[in-house]
């Protein structure tokens, strides 16, 4: 079978793709297939990002063209709500979805000088790094992986936030001065983990995508997605999740941050893994009712 795969052509969005193409190789013929996106090109231009499917339109709009098979993409890059006629497919084994950061001199966060600059473009980092150290400026750092992390090593940041799976597959887990406990830096939803996405009516892909697929994976973020399309906070609200399957349960801990870090609606939920998006509303209904969406309105302004 011949499967054409999308992918951004980042180095990042380039080794998922590897990862996807070597386990589907074998009784498949695999072709990679590069779209640039329009996140992509303003990341590139250094301009914010405004709607996380920046990152996937292109590629959706190859799959409904029948251009490519299926695509690729950093699960916490997928907004909540795919195109009609396409559907999450597969999410493989997730990994560690940890925050870490990445810093000049090898310090970690509480070994910064007062005053030191952090780097990161997510309001969610933005607030946790200021709940940890307030005497601390944060300032936007826009780019690839390989863009920021050249930056920082030029002197423009002390410091920068980043994934550990990132850095992970690309092998650059060696630059890492500290990995944050959830308790400091509750990661993002999805992070961590991949979306293998296809065409809802291509019966023949979605079967040879099957055994990619990662139950447990793919509950812990589906629920954290139903969390996130809940509460309606888009890509630039403060919001975090970490949702964990054990013995079929599904426990799982969510936060909405004020944006300067000062104050934070932290809640948690469990339930059955197989309710996995009842046990996501339930706890964003549970923040809502403490007042989430008027910090998420405020940080979306």
């Amino acid at each position: 079978m011949r499967l054409r795969l999308g992918a951004r052509g980042s180095a990042l969005s380039m080794a998922q793709a590897e990862i996807v193409r070597s386990a589907l190789a074998g009784p498949n013929e695999v072709e990679l297939v590069t779209v640039r996106t329009t996140g992509d090109r303003l990341s590139g231009s250094g301009k914010p990002i405004s709607w996380k499917g920046d990152f996937t339109r292109e590629l959706d709009e190859a799959l409904l063209d029948s251009r490519i098979d299926l695509a690729v993409h950093s699960l916490k890059d997928v907004p909540s709500a795919i195109p009609a006629g396409l559907v999450l497919t597969a999410v493989p084994e997730r990994e560690d979805p940890s925050d870490v950061l990445v810093s000049r001199e090898g310090r970690t966060l509480g070994e910064l000088a007062p005053g030191a600059r952090v780097g990161t473009s997510s309001p969610r980092r933005r607030a946790q790094v200021l709940a940890a150290r307030p005497d601390l400026v944060v300032e936007e750092a826009r780019g690839n992986v390989d863009t920021r992390i050249r930056r920082l090593r030029e002197g423009r940041w002390d410091a920068i936030v980043l994934a550990r799976a990132g850095l992970s597959r690309l092998n650059r887990l060696g630059e890492i001065a500290e990995i944050f406990d959830a308790s400091v830096m509750l990661p993002a939803v999805g992070q961590g983990a991949l979306a293998i996405v296809a065409r809802e009516a291509d019966s023949q892909t979605r079967g040879a995508l099957r055994e990619m697929d990662h139950p447990a994976s793919h509950r812990e973020v589906l629920a954290e997605r139903a969390f996130l399309a809940r509460l309606e906070a888009g890509c630039r609200g403060p919001v975090a999740a970490r949702a964990r399957v054990r013995e079929g349960n599904l426990r799982m801990e969510g936060a909405v941050f004020a944006e300067d870090g000062s104050r934070v609606i932290r809640d948690e939920a469990e339930g059955r893994a197989e309710a996995a998006e009842a046990v996501g509303r339930e706890l964003a209904e549970r923040l809502l009712a403490r007042g989430a969406a008027e910090w998420i309105a405020r940080a979306s302004r």
